[in-house]
């Protein structure tokens, strides 16, 4: 039980986050500049993850092509979904009903789907080692603060009362918490090679999440010359977190 408690701490790190990016949203206005920066260290942050701890751990399978397949999986499964979220939208605007009223919904959606991968991510890590637990919840808690404030925005932007927006942020730790308390779960007894597979499978998901959202959007935010900067400042931060904080 103490073990599920700590996990559900290393967990609540990002989901606390989250709702401060919401909370950002709230306060003040941020640029469109300032968004796309943010974007861009988050996604060099969660490039960082992937690289530098998730699939190095992963491939230390007994039999790495396994946990290779699955890296590609979780990548494919993440376009299916997005896939399948563009069909859907694409739908709703062809029926007459007024698509911008469900964009919103949808990147809250989609906020909280990529939260519950955080959680398994977290939930994964601590059954394999729990001071990889703690690196992986440090290296995502400034990862998840942009996506926060992109929701809220998002909702701020539809015109969603305040009350109604800020229950959705408190509500972003649910997919979070399940996800990490899941994650622990169903993985603490599982042969090495099923845990190291599902860890690659997330990582997989969280690249493709970078390339086909977090990038995307930071680019539609903004177009500058420094963002490769920035992403590249994300990247090198993690990379400290992970050298100065051995799991």
């Amino acid at each position: 039980m103490d073990e599920l408690v700590i996990v559900a701490g290393l967990a609540a790190l990002p989901a606390a986050a989250n709702f401060a990016g919401g909370l950002i949203a709230e306060v003040r206005p941020v640029s469109d500049r300032s968004l796309g920066f943010a974007l861009h260290a988050a996604a060099g942050i969660v490039i960082a993850v992937v690289g530098l701890e998730i699939m190095p751990r992963a491939l230390e399978a007994s039999a790495a092509w396994v946990p290779m397949l699955a890296f590609v999986a979780g990548a494919g499964l993440f376009l299916g979904l997005d896939r399948l979220a563009d069909h859907l939208e694409a739908r709703t605007a062809s029926s007459g009903r007024n698509g911008d009223g469900g964009a919103p919904w949808a990147i809250y959606g989609g906020v909280a789907l990529d939260l519950f991968s955080d959680g398994i991510l977290i939930g994964t890590g601590a059954v394999i080692n729990p001071s990889l637990g703690v690196l992986l919840a440090l290296g995502q808690a400034p990862a998840d603060l942009p996506e926060g404030f992109a929701a809220a925005a998002a909702l701020r932007g539809a015109n969603v009362p305040r009350r109604r927006r800020l229950a959705a942020g408190s509500g972003f730790a649910i997919p979070i918490l399940a996800g990490a308390v899941a994650g622990y779960l169903a993985l603490r007894e599982a042969p090495q090679t099923v845990t190291l597979s599902v860890l690659a499978f997330t990582g997989g998901a969280l690249l493709s999440v970078v390339v086909e959202e977090m990038v995307q959007q930071a680019h539609e935010a903004n177009d500058s010359r420094w963002d490769s900067l920035f992403l590249v400042a994300g990247f090198t931060v993690f990379a400290a977190v992970s050298t100065y904080l051995p799991a």
